[in-house]
This record gives structure tokens, C-alpha cells and sequence, in this order.
């Protein structure tokens, strides 16, 4: 026993603290004590709060092992200990006449309680330190680094916190003898108290001040309470030194003050009206960095600048800003994006024309998501979760299609969402104006802009004219500037002679010069348009575009110009031509387009659909790099990914048949000119005499106003507009669907494009065609609200009828399956049930073939026979069960005469499935190519439409419960349809950017998932695979970890969700929902009362201990009487649980 009391005492005596008296704290400390308190602060070794520990002549205790010291490093029951300094201070206090009054003042008010108020230190919760309160020497020194706090300031330094509590509660009890007034003024205030907020700062000069009546009436019950005030830190200290506390590291509290503090102050100042909110257009400096390091961009443009500092911008208005191509418009909106993710905490919705761009963009800030804190999420063809996953903490970047982007509004709107949505980028806005594409993007602006009053919108385009009808839809300002980094020069190549555009000049042109080419009788013959010798001038050293009206004509031009090039052109960066040709010929299993054979070596090749993603993947990098110079490409690319170039060649001014719109030749003469790499650009437009009247009309003429499409595309417009907005309850009678129409994009153009029919006749017209087709259910009855105001205003009592979705249309719009199919789906669905075939994909891939591509289709029959007749009998079956049958095909092989008709839909949509089963099951589009005679990038079109209907197919089935089956069964079949390769490779194509040929280098490197390519270094990469640039290696490995973080937030959700108490659990009190409270918390001391203390709420700025999940608060355990009590508190982060 002596033995083990002398251990104690050696152990307290030399781990003791070295604290203060009582007395030394309210004395105010010296010149000499502060000087040392500074030196002691520098001498630190691991940072604020933390000090070495003294011996005297004996050396420290090394193993103490399980035999801890009851009270962690504090003092004991030993001399120096907390009650013997108490009660020293206690006698010496007594004995002095002059300090007796003082003395029962301060006994009254507690010690502890009062060192508490002093230094407004507010420790009610466990796990949540970062809520400690600095004095206000420490909070001076808050610029600095490293924040100290000097312990010998506070009697209560790291004493356990359920001591603390414990002097806090005393200290309660004692407030019970204060007159009401003041109690009444506590209790107010402190119910008002937030998480983030301070308690005030009571200084010792104040309590002196206290009213001296009050005093005296208190004076002698406070000093019975005095007296036995060493009983009870005793009683209590024993108790709790059997329980465990949890102990936290001293610096990761007060830096985490420290930072919260910080978050704060960056709250309230993004929250101020002052225009100054940040080093960089009110972000961090950190992300002017990174546009230096991941895209090389060190100053903005003039332009730019204005129009970020705009007062409509910092006013958070709608904008509308167009500039010519390639005049830096992504930029802002990037920034724009950025204040919206890292500053005022809302999702953000990027909508981009194409899958190309989407991958590119979703690459390219994906690197900022990881480095910044934000998930960047493809919304495009078959990949998207509706509704997006809810996160924790951090936001998300939606970079989505225009088809996807509105798929993605209906789901928020549906699930109250769309105010987390706080910015809608739109790019190539003009494209509202395009046939069903621009309906679909004119519904999810009209859609946002009624359901979200917060939610900004920005749109962007190089080809806007009618600004003026998009400003009022959108309710924004508009800014426009004629800035463009490359100086543009257009010409005009008649004959021999190249003109200069020139506005000035009586004919629109001026003379320039005479093409100095000497051609044969046979060049001129094979050139007639002098291609040779224009792209020449230019390569190789510089790149070339030269746009044909065809996709025929882009591979008949650039072998046209390989066979009149010198042979001196091969050498120019020869070994990576070889390459290229290489990984072409992998990405293809061996085969090879024999045109770009002959092509590439020359540095040329053709651009347009037809090429496979791996193909236009990599004939694009070797552009950007440098290896290839001359593309001839469709107008596809104007439109598409940015592949610049120092001149652009219009090989004729028609696109197809159609002769050139002004809008389009803008946009391919706005790809001449590279920033940072040519001082000027030139376009040169070839045409013939015929053509110049119509050319010169081209040049001088304004741009095509774009117009609404909602009426235009009926079943893909207006009636899928009017089915969703009743199936979301937007509006669900008559007159207010009106009123919404009279607010979309056509509403504001009506009396322009309606000539015949007024806007009400068209909306009731919509209405009653969707009820007939049993999509919308009208109500019999009025609604209260329609009685109301038909007594009020004479309408017509149609207006007031409401209307509600059926099972079909929700199913449908949930889909959005284009109206003109959903009856034939859900036939085609219900005629599958009665004898699905599951021995193969095939019955499977029919319901999956898309309608519309079925329609374009023009089989081969010998090929479609040969085919058939190859069938397993039960793939027979399947084609016998939808209506085809061999005979027929035979016959039309043949060329027979057919008196039975067949429907030509279903016999060509089931042809596209034999496309689609015969690739799924080689996964080889050059070899299902050969097979079918059919171009490779149709095959790949096909695909990806199969991939992205079956999605929608999915969407359908879920909403009908009669199609249960179909779910499981259509999730892994749009997963084949999605990657069509191997399983083993398509969590590496879950990367974007990562296509087929580059996810086989990748495996047989040994990166054979995700996990391995997120810990990837780039420089390792770029050795290890080969035809890979530093760029591609880094947006690789950016894209996955970003993938993989996603996927980790979405598991810990799911965690949460399973072990969060039900908000019905009986006999527990309800639990605050995210939205009022995160969580709950509170340390409750056997016998003693307990207040709850929320944690911050949700939106304010967590706590790094909260994000890194090392000190979360626990939820409270809670009697059946809904009272608390001592026992186990419960956390869904702490672990084990704490015990007192």
C-alpha cells in the first residue's frame, strides 16, 4: 500500500501542472509574469496551449502503463492539489478583516465558476473544443501562426470536463439567490445563445460592482455553501476520476479554435455588402494558384475583370454576356461557379451541349474539386443519379447535358430542392433556339426561374442577336464585348484571288493578293479550289482546319491533299506519328482506317462522326500536341471540343446542302487564332462565282435571331413541359399553367410566332390531347381556391379544374420518354412480360433499341437473313414474339413480292438489336462494323443511344409497379451498354476520359481499379503508358480520386442514415431535423441537472474536429419520462462511448 501511495505521490508530484494559486488568479498579473509567460509561449515545442513538464532532483516516471493517474495530468489528492490550494486561500482570506466581505462575495459567485465567466472558456460539450474562447490577449494574437494560450492564467486548465461541469452547475445553483431580474436576463439571453456565438465576458471589476444589498442578503447562506464547497469537489472529484474521460491534444483544440474563428469572420464578411470580399474576386488566393499551375492562366483579361466586378454580378442578378470565340467567356463563369461552391455553399449546374464537352470540362475542374473541396459530377448519355446524392458537408459542381441538366432540375424540384441549387451556367445559350434540344433547355430555365427565386442563372454564347426577348425571359442584364485575345482576319478565295473582308468597302471586300502556287494540268485538276496550296502557307509548323459540307468530302479532301504533299512532310515528327498509328491500331484490336493509314504520316486526318470515341480521343490529343496540323473536319467541331488553329479553310459555304447561316460561320472562323501561341488568325472562305452575291449577303448580314422551339417540337415540347410541371405539382389547373406559359422563353415571343392560334387555345389543346392519351386525369370537382376566384372574376370554369398525373404519365415524364413512344413502350413492356427470354441479351436489348434511331434505319436484307438464320432458337423466339419471322426476311432477301404487312418499325428496330447483341457479345465496333456494313461511328452512335434509353427505360419500369421486373435486369444490362468491354475494365472506364484502349493500357499496367488510380503519380504514368501527355496523366488521376472520394462521402452517408435514432422512436423525444439541429450533446454528472447544447446548425461553417470526425457530439440517451440522465451517451462518432 505504501508502496503504491508513494508511486501516486512521485507520479502527481512530478507530472503536476504548474498552476497557480487562487490567489494569482485575481491578481492581476505583472510586467515580469507576462514577460515570462511570452518566453515560455516561444519555448514551446509542439505548438499553442502545451508546456514541459518539471521535475525537481528526481528523474520522471517513464512506465506508468495501465496504473494512470486517476486524474489524467491534473492535480490529485496530494499537497499542492486543487483543494489544498483552496483551502489556503480560504484561510488566508479569512483572516484578513478587510477581505472578509470580499471573501464571502467571491465564495458566493464560486471560484471556479467565476474563472470560468473571466475567461469566457465555454466547455459544454464533449467532443467540441472548438468551441473554447480565447481572452482577449489571445485573441489579439490571432494573426498569427500559432495561437497560444497561457494556462497559468486559468485555475481550470485541462481539468477534466466533467469537473468543469460540475463548477459550472454549482455556480447555477448558486445564481438561484440573485434577485429574478438578473436571473430572468440570463435565462433570455442564454436561450438565445448559438453554437458559434460567445458568452459575455464577466471581468472581476464587474463583479465587484455587484448591488451590495443583494450581497448582504446572500452573505450567510453563501458562506454555509463556501464551507462545504471542499466536500464537494471531493465527493465528485472521486466519483469521476472512475470514469474515463476522453482526453484531446491541447494544439489541435486551439488551432481548430483558431480556424473556426476564422471561418466566422470569412462567413460574416461574404455575408457583408462590401464588394472587397477576397484576394481573388472573393476567393482565396489559393485558386489564383491553381489557374497558374493547371491552366497556366496568371492575369485575366480587361474584360473580364469588368465583368466579374459588375454591380448585377455582385448583386447576384441573372446574366447574359457574349463575346466572340475564344474570347476567355469559361473563365468567368468558372470564378462565378467557384464563389458560388467555396463562399455562399450551394450546388452549381453546368449545361453544356455535348457528351465531348461534358467529359472535357468535368476533367479539367476536377483537379479544382479535389484541391478545393467540392465533388464535380457527369450528368451525360446513361451516367447521373436522379436525385443527386445529398452530401454532408461538402458541395457539388452537376456538369451536365441539356437533356441530362433537365432531368436533373425535375428531380430537385420533386424532392424540395432546387434552393440548394444556387447558379445555372448555361454555355452556347443561342442553342434555346435549336429544335428539341432548345425546348427541353427553354423548360429547365422556365422551371428553375418559377420554382427558385434564389437561384441565379448565367448564360453565355459567341452568336446572340434577339438578346433583348432572352433578357426578358430570363429577367437578366446583359453584357457584351467585341474583345478577342488573336487579332481575326477574314478572306474570301475566288478563283486565284483571296479578298479581305472589309465592312468599309463598297462591296463588303477589298483586294489582298494572288496565290503564288504553281500547279500542272493534273494538280489542277485533282486541286480545283487550290486546297494545297492555302494549307500549305501554314503547315506544318502551325495548325490548319478546313471544314467540308460532308463526311464524305472530309476524307476524300484530306487524301486529296496527302497525294499532292511532298514527301518531306513525313519527317517532321515522324517517330510520333508511328505512335499514334500504334495506339490506334490497339484501341481497334488491329484494325486500322486505311484513310488515316495513308493520312497521319503526313500529319492530316479527317474529323466528323464516323470516327469511335477512342479514335476522335486520340487524333484530338495528337492535334493539341502537335504531332497532326491539318484536320478536315464537319461543322460538328465549331460547336464541339476547343481544338484552335492558326488558319481556317471553309471548303464551301454549305453545310450538307444547305448554304451557310450566319450563326455557323462565326463559329468556325472563331476557331482561327490561338491565345498565347499565334499573334493573329485568318479564315479563308472558297467559293465559287455563283455563290458571291449570296457570300457577301453572308459576311454583312446581322446574326439569326434565335426563336422558341417549345411549339415546334410538340410531343419533345410543350406537352412534355405540361406533363411535368402537373406531375411535380408546379401547377395543376389550367389557369396556372397559362400563367407559367406566359413566362417561359415562348411566352415573351408569342405574338411573333403564333399567327393562327392564341397561346390559351394551344395551352388547352396540349391539355386535352395529354388527358385523351391518358397521361393526365382531370378532376371533376373544383378546387376551393377555383370556386373562389370563379365568384370572384367570371371565367370560364375550365380554368379552374385541376389536373392530375397518371401512373403512365409520371412514369413517362420520370423517364422522359419522348410522348410520341410512351404508349408504344409500355405496350411493347406489357407484351415482353407475358414471355420474357432470358436464356439471352437479346429480348432484353430490343426493348432497349431506341425508337427514333430505329425509324432512320435502312437494313441490308442479305445481311439481316444471314444474321437471322444464325440465330439459337430461342433468340428465334424473341423475334417470332415481336412479329417477325423468318419467312419474311427471307422474301425480302430474295426480293420477293410480301402480301402480309409487317410494321417496317418493329423490323428495323429489330435489326438495330442484332447490331447491338452481336457488339455486346464481341465487344469489337470494327468487327461488328465489317459484319453489318455499317459505319463504325453509327455503330458507336447507336450505343451510346442504346446505353442512354435503356436509362431512361429504367426511369419508366420504376414508376410501374407492374415492371418490377424489369429492374434489376435493366441496371446491369445499361451498364454493359454504357462501357461495352470487359467487367474487369469498367471500373477504370467509370474515370472520365478513360475510354476503352487507354482502360487496357491501364490494367495491364497494373492499375487494375479505381482505388490504384487514384494513388497514382502522374510522372510514373506518363513513363508507364505510352502516348500520354502530362496533362491527360494529371486530369486522370484528378477525375479518380475525385471519383473515389464521391463514392466514400456516399458510403459514410449511408452509415449515418443506418445508425441515426428514428425521429418515432418511443419514449425518446424527437430529434431535431437537419434542418433546425445536426446533433445533440451534453455531459450529465450523477444527481445534477443538465441543459443541452446544439451543435452548430446546418449551413454555418463546421469544425475541423467535425470534418475530420475526431471529436463529434454525441446524442444525448434519454429516459423514458424524455429527462435526462447519467448512463451512456450514445454517439454515431465517438467511440467507445462515454461513460459518467
Amino acid at each position: 500500500m505504501d508502496e503504491g501511495g508513494s508511486r501516486i505521490r512521485r507520479r502527481v508530484f512530478f507530472h503536476k501542472r504548474n498552476r497557480p494559486s487562487l490567489e494569482s488568479v485575481f491578481a492581476a498579473p505583472t510586467a515580469a509574469e507576462l514577460k515570462s509567460g511570452d518566453e515560455e509561449e516561444e519555448e514551446d515545442e509542439i505548438g499553442a496551449g502545451n508546456r514541459r513538464r518539471k521535475t525537481v532532483d528526481v528523474q520522471p516516471v517513464e512506465n506508468i502503463d495501465s496504473e494512470e493517474d486517476m486524474f489524467g495530468d491534473n492535480d490529485s489528492f496530494a499537497e499542492n492539489s486543487l483543494l489544498a490550494q483552496i483551502d489556503d486561500l480560504e484561510q488566508k482570506y479569512m483572516q484578513l478583516p478587510e477581505h472578509r466581505k470580499h471573501a464571502t462575495d467571491h465564495a458566493t459567485e464560486d471560484p471556479c465558476a467565476e474563472s470560468i465567466n473571466h475567461k469566457t472558456l465555454s466547455i459544454t460539450t464533449v467532443g467540441n473544443f472548438t468551441e473554447l474562447k480565447l481572452d482577449e490577449h489571445t485573441k489579439n494574437q490571432s494573426g498569427r501562426e500559432d495561437v497560444s494560450l497561457e494556462p497559468e492564467a486559468d485555475l481550470l486548465y485541462d481539468v477534466p470536463s466533467s469537473q468543469v461541469l460540475f463548477f459550472e452547475n454549482l455556480h447555477k445553483s448558486s445564481n438561484d439567490f440573485r434577485d429574478p431580474s438578473a436571473k430572468e436576463r440570463d435565462w433570455s439571453s442564454s436561450s438565445h445563445k448559438t453554437a458559434n456565438e460567445e458568452l459575455p465576458t464577466n471581468s472581476i471589476d464587474q463583479a465587484q460592482q455587484i448591488d451590495e444589498s443583494s450581497s448582504k442578503v446572500r452573505a450567510s447562506s453563501d458562506v454555509n455553501r463556501r464551507k462545504s464547497l471542499k466536500d464537494h469537489l471531493k465527493s465528485t472529484m472521486t466519483g469521476n476520476a472512475k470514469a474515463q474521460t476522453p482526453i484531446f491534444s491541447r494544439t489541435k483544440q486551439l488551432k481548430e479554435a483558431l480556424l473556426s474563428e476564422e471561418i466566422n469572420v470569412a462567413k460574416k464578411t461574404i455575408e457583408s455588402s462590401s464588394d472587397d470580399r477576397g484576394p481573388f474576386y472573393s476567393l482565396p488566393s489559393k485558386v489564383r494558384d491553381l489557374y497558374v499551375q493547371f491552366k497556366r492562366i496568371e492575369k485575366l483579361y480587361e474584360w473580364q475583370h469588368t465583368c466579374l466586378t459588375l454591380t448585377s454580378v455582385q448583386e447576384r442578378k441573372n446574366l447574359i454576356y457574349s463575346l466572340p470565340t475564344s474570347g476567355g467567356k469559361t473563365l468567368v463563369a468558372e470564378i462565378l461557379m467557384l464563389q458560388e461552391l467555396l463562399c455562399r455553399r450551394k450546388d452549381v449546374l453546368m449545361i453544356l451541349p455535348y457528351v465531348a464537352i461534358v467529359q472535357e470540362k468535368v476533367s479539367g475542374l476536377s483537379s479544382f474539386g479535389i484541391e478545393l473541396g467540392f465533388f464535380v459530377e457527369e450528368y451525360a448519355g446513361s451516367k447521373g443519379k436522379f436525385p443527386p446524392i445529398k452530401r454532408r458537408e461538402k458541395k457539388s459542381l452537376y456538369i451536365a447535358t441539356i437533356e441530362k441538366g433537365h432531368s436533373l432540375v425535375n428531380s430537385l424540384i420533386e424532392t424540395g430542392r432546387i434552393s440548394n441549387l444556387g447558379l445555372v451556367v448555361v454555355d452556347e445559350l443561342h442553342m434555346i433556339g435549336e429544335g428539341s434540344r432548345g425546348a427541353i433547355l427553354e423548360m429547365t430555365l422556365a422551371k428553375i426561374l418559377y420554382t427558385s427565386k434564389t437561384t441565379q442563372i448565367i448564360g453565355m454564347s459567341a452568336t446572340l442577336n434577339n438578346v433583348e426577348d432572352l433578357q426578358e425571359f430570363l429577367q437578366a442584364e446583359y453584357y457584351t464585348s467585341e474583345f478577342r485575345p488573336v487579332e481575326l482576319k477574314e478572306y474570301l478565295k475566288i478563283n486565284d484571288a483571296i479578298y479581305e473582308v472589309d465592312s468599309k468597302a463598297e462591296n463588303g471586300m477589298t483586294f489582298s493578293r494572288l496565290l503564288n502556287y504553281k500547279y500542272s494540268d493534273t494538280l489542277k485538276k485533282m486541286d480545283p479550289d487550290h486546297l494545297v496550296a492555302l494549307v500549305t502557307e501554314v503547315i506544318p509548323n502551325y495548325s490548319c482546319l478546313v471544314f467540308c459540307p460532308t463526311k464524305k468530302n472530309c476524307e476524300n479532301v484530306a487524301e486529296m491533299i496527302c497525294k499532292i504533299l511532298s514527301k518531306e512532310y513525313l519527317k517532321h515528327r515522324e517517330k510520333e506519328k508511328h505512335e499514334l498509328i500504334k495506339s490506334l491500331k490497339n484501341s481497334s484490336s488491329g484494325s486500322l482506317c486505311p484513310v488515316l493509314k495513308h493520312t497521319i504520316p503526313f500529319g492530316v486526318a479527317y474529323h466528323h462522326s464516323g470516327l469511335t470515341s477512342d479514335e476522335r480521343k486520340l487524333l484530338e490529343e495528337a492535334y493539341s500536341t502537335g504531332v497532326l496540323c491539318l484536320f478536315t473536319c464537319t461543322s460538328t467541331l465549331a460547336a464541339g471540343v476547343n481544338l484552335p488553329a492558326r488558319r481556317v479553310i471553309l471548303r464551301a459555304p454549305y453545310v450538307a446542302k444547305e448554304f451557310l447561316k450566319r450563326n455557323q460561320y462565326k463559329q468556325m472562323i472563331g476557331r482561327a487564332g490561338r491565345a498565347g501561341i499565334d499573334s493573329s488568325g485568318e479564315s479563308i472562305l472558297i467559293l465559287q462565282e455563283k455563290d458571291k452575291q449570296q457570300v457577301l449577303e453572308l459576311i454583312s448580314r446581322p446574326l439569326e435571331n434565335c426563336y422558341s422551339q417549345l411549339v415546334q417540337e410538340f410531343t419533345k415540347g410543350i406537352q412534355t413541359l405540361f406533363l411535368s410541371l402537373i406531375g411535380l405539382k408546379i401547377t395543376t389547373n389550367l389557369g396556372d399553367i397559362y400563367h407559367f406559359m406566359s413566362g417561359t422563353f415562348f411566352g415573351v415571343q408569342q405574338k411573333i410566332l403564333l399567327k393562327e392560334k392564341s397561346l390559351w387555345e394551344i395551352t388547352v389543346e396540349s391539355l386535352r390531347y395529354l388527358t385523351e392519351k391518358g397521361l393526365l386525369q382531370k378532376d371533376t370537382t373544383l378546387t376551393e381556391r377555383g370556386l373562389q376566384q370563379k365568384d370572384t372574376i367570371y371565367r370560364s370554369e375550365d380554368e379552374f379544374h385541376s389536373f392530375h398525373i397518371t401512373k403512365l404519365g409520371r412514369a413517362s415524364f420520370k423517364g422522359t420518354i419522348d410522348l410520341a413512344y410512351c404508349d408504344i413502350l409500355y405496350r411493347d413492356l406489357k407484351k415482353g412480360l407475358e414471355g420474357l427470354v432470358l436464356e439471352s441479351l437479346l429480348h432484353l436489348i430490343y426493348l432497349t433499341t431506341p425508337y427514333d434511331m430505329a425509324s432512320q434505319c435502312n437494313p441490308d436484307w442479305m445481311i439481316y437473313f444471314r444474321q437471322f438464320t444464325q440465330l439459337s432458337p430461342a433468340e428465334q423466339n424473341v423475334a417470332a414474339l415481336v412479329g417477325v419471322s423468318e419467312n419474311f426476311i427471307g422474301k425480302k432477301a430474295s426480293g420477293q413480292a410480301i402480301k402480309k404487312k409487317v410494321d417496317k418499325n418493329i423490323v428495323n428496330r429489330l435489326y438495330l438489336s442484332f447490331v447491338l447483341y452481336t457488339l455486346l457479345k464481341e465487344t469489337n465496333i470494327w468487327s461488328v462494323s465489317e459484319k453489318f456494313n455499317m459505319p463504325r461511328g453509327y455503330i458507336q452512335n447507336l450505343l451510346s443511344g442504346a446505353a442512354a434509353f435503356s436509362s431512361c427505360v429504367l426511369h419508366f419500369c420504376e414508376e410501374l409497379e407492374e415492371f418490377w421486373v424489369y429492374r434489376a435486369l435493366l441496371v446491369e444490362l445499361t451498364k454493359k451498354l454504357t462501357y461495352c468491354v470487359k467487367a474487369e475494365l469498367i471500373p477504370l472506364m467509370e474515370v472520365t476520359g478513360v475510354l476503352e484502349s487507354r482502360a487496357k493500357q491501364l490494367y495491364n499496367a497494373g492499375y487494375k481499379s479505381l482505388m490504384y488510380l487514384a494513388n497514382a503519380n502522374p510522372e510514373v504514368l506518363i513513363r508507364t503508358i505510352d502516348h500520354l501527355s502530362r496533362r491527360q496523366a494529371k486530369q486522370i488521376v484528378s477525375s479518380a480520386k475525385m471519383l473515389l472520394h464521391e463514392k466514400a462521402e456516399a458510403l459514410q452517408e449511408e452509415v449515418e442514415e443506418l445508425l441515426r435514432p428514428p425521429p418515432d422512436f418511443p419514449g425518446v423525444e424527437a430529434f431535431p431535423t437537419e434542418k433546425e439541429e445536426t446533433g445533440l450533446a451534453v455531459i450529465c454528472p450523477p444527481n445534477a441537472d443538465c441543459t443541452l447544447q446544439s451543435r452548430p446548425a446546418a449551413g454555418t461553417a463546421p469544425s475541423l474536429l467535425q470534418k475530420r470526425g475526431e471529436g463529434h457530439l454525441p446524442a444525448v440517451k434519454l429516459s423514458s419520462s424524455g429527462k435526462n440522465r447519467p448512463g451512456v451517451f450514445y454517439s454515431r462518432w465517438a467511440s467507445p462511448a462515454i461513460r459518467f
